[in-house]
């Protein structure tokens, strides 16, 4: 299938709160090198901003990323700051505070509620903002509820400093408790094709039920994860793939984004070539037998 023209309002759009996004967006973990953190080799800083720009281009309005999201030389924030502010009216940027890694690259102390605010804050910095459209909480293994730090980012969210809460890597029962302290307007979560989680499979349920947002992360990854795209596609995909003459990659962004009309895809790269491929993936319609074949061999 060609990519030239198709845009990303293909893929039709959500609503996270009162914000209008299209349904396929971009992932800034890849901007910052040929895997995420410092496990690649850095990202050519050009390329990177000329990926954000084409982004736009292509009616990308949904980026997601985070502080810390960066290699030995590339801040995901930095780049996205450098090639956008100003930033368009529509364009919505969320991003996620919890995890901490310091220059080194190292992975730090998992923050306490009260480190939250420094989060925030320098999110903000980094994005040259005066207030961020949406903050996922990202639930760190060491504790198990979410309810104080969710209430201190609902703090802030009454402060101004957020526009709207998300909350990632979480069960059934942690959405329950957030939403018990505020709104809940998207949920992100490791989720694809080749990822099978009946736990994930049940919160996406939850959510379609909800009106929430899904957003599943390292759905092109697969098993690769942080390291990057997957070469190790099954023969269904594969086979699908021919019938539309697309790329895997693109089938199993399709694919993602059939599994509910509340499933936002995130795909990151950083190749503008790559980017326009993901991003004409929200055009493909697959057929409800596809879909059957594609599903099949999750579990």
């Amino acid at each position: 299938m060609s990519s030239q023209t198709i845009t990303a309002d293909a893929a039709g759009t959500w609503t996270l709160g009162d914000l209008s996004v299209h349904r396929i967006g971009l992932g800034a973990m890849r901007l910052t090198g040929s895997a995420a953190f410092h496990h690649g080799t850095p990202s050519d800083r050009d390329r990177s901003i000329a990926v954000l720009r084409r982004a736009i281009d292509l009616g990308v309005n949904h980026i997601d990323t985070a502080a810390f999201y960066f290699s030995s030389l590339r801040s995901a924030n930095e780049l996205i700051n450098s090639a956008l502010a100003p930033y368009p009216d529509d364009l919505v940027i969320v991003t996620k505070v919890g995890p901490y890694r310091a220059y080194s690259g190292e992975w730090g102390t998992s923050a306490r509620p009260e480190d939250l605010r420094g989060h925030v804050e320098e999110n903000l910095r980094q994005l040259g903002r005066d207030h961020l459209d949406v903050v996922y909480l990202r639930r760190m293994a060491k504790y198990d509820s979410i309810a104080e730090h969710f209430g201190a980012l609902a703090e802030l969210r009454e402060a101004g400093l957020i526009r709207h809460l998300g909350i990632s890597n979480v069960e059934p029962r942690h959405l329950a408790e957030a939403q018990a302290v505020a709104p809940v307007v998207s949920v992100q979560n490791r989720y694809a094709i080749d990822h099978p989680d009946p736990v994930t499979d049940e919160l996406l349920r939850i959510c379609g039920e909800q009106g929430i947002a899904f957003v599943p992360f390292y759905a092109v990854a697969g098993e690769q994860g942080e390291r990057g795209a997957t070469t190790a596609h099954d023969e269904e995909v594969l086979a699908v793939a021919r019938a539309h003459g697309a790329s895997p990659q693109q089938i199993r962004i399709a694919w993602t984004l059939h599994q509910g009309t509340h499933v936002l895809a995130i795909p990151g790269t950083g190749d503008p070539g790559h980017l326009a491929e993901n991003v004409a993936a929200g055009a493909i319609r697959l057929s409800g037998e596809e879909l059957k074949r594609l599903s099949a061999s999750r579990y």
